[in-house]
């Protein structure tokens, strides 16, 4: 019944590919220090998923580079002093993916994001609510004016990273 809907338990990413090196990612934005946050986090996701192993560049299979074009803040919900009490983080990057040996374009991307939302500490809402094991495994970004905003910009880095993680290992 599970093979009518296209549902498989193994990966779609070719069997030849065993090995990738992620670039450190370049910064074009404003969003000091989040380059490194996003390269580690990208690095994570393949170290903990096993189906790439990564490796120095000479030795990649596979070679993920890419770009922060942008780091977004935009106020969702505002008090009635006119105040804002919920942001949006939207952070985009570019990114692409290339055969070690023949530097061969496997995909690119030039507008990937990850976003979420949190709100300020006037509040009295927690901003402590990251997705999956961003929580457990996401430093979280010092760059920013307020702990809620750090804690914001660390999630978004985490989606980020799962879109680029997923664009590799699931192609389709």
């Amino acid at each position: 019944m599970l093979s009518a809907c296209g549902y498989t338990t193994q990966s779609s990413l070719d069997p030849k590919y065993r090995t990738i090196y992620v670039a450190p990612f370049e910064n074009q934005s404003r969003a000091y220090g989040t380059q490194a946050a996003l390269t580690n986090a990208v690095r994570r996701k393949f170290i903990s998923d096993g189906r790439l192993r990564l490796v120095e560049h000479e030795r990649a299979d596979l070679v993920l580079e890419g770009v922060i074009l942008s780091y977004n803040l935009r106020g969702l919900t505002f008090d009635e002093d006119d105040e804002v009490t919920q942001f949006l983080t939207v952070i985009t990057a570019g990114a692409r993916l290339t055969e070690g040996a023949t530097g061969e374009i496997v995909w690119q991307d030039p507008l990937i994001s990850g976003e979420t939302t949190f709100y300020t500490r006037q509040t009295g809402q927690t901003a402590d609510r990251l997705r999956g094991n961003a929580g457990a495994y996401v430093p979280t970004v010092r760059s920013f004016a307020s702990d809620e905003e750090n804690r914001g910009a660390s999630e978004s880095i985490e989606q980020l990273a799962t879109e680029l993680f997923y664009r590799t290992v699931e192609p389709w």
